[in-house]
């Protein structure tokens, strides 16, 4: 139970807009996304029972073995590559005004 709680704190302290110190602080502002984060997942995999390691083990090895390849996502690729090109495109604009 306290690994999934970990897992829970850990994905949302990543996800969260808010950190424990500010990322505009120059350099020490990313020192808890490289050093915390880290930190964190390495403790939240110790924490999880050997059987319950192993078993995902077997199935990522499994998933591997199947040469089912990685998961893509045409659509997924699709709006991010737009809304890098609408953000290129928005800023070309305020930039040649």
């Amino acid at each position: 139970m306290a690994a999934k709680l970990l897992g829970a704190f850990v994905v949302a302290y990543a996800l969260s807009p808010i950190d424990l110190i500010p990322d505009f602080i120059p350099v020490i502002g990313y020192l808890d996304d490289v050093l915390l984060l880290p930190g964190l997942i390495w403790l939240a995999i110790r924490m999880l029972p050997p059987q319950v390691l192993a078993r995902c083990r077997e199935q990522a090895d499994a998933f591997v073995a199947s040469g089912a390849g990685k998961p893509t996502s045409t659509l997924g690729a699709a709006l991010i590559l737009s809304i890098w090109a609408a953000a290129g495109w928005l800023a070309w604009k305020w930039w040649h005004g």
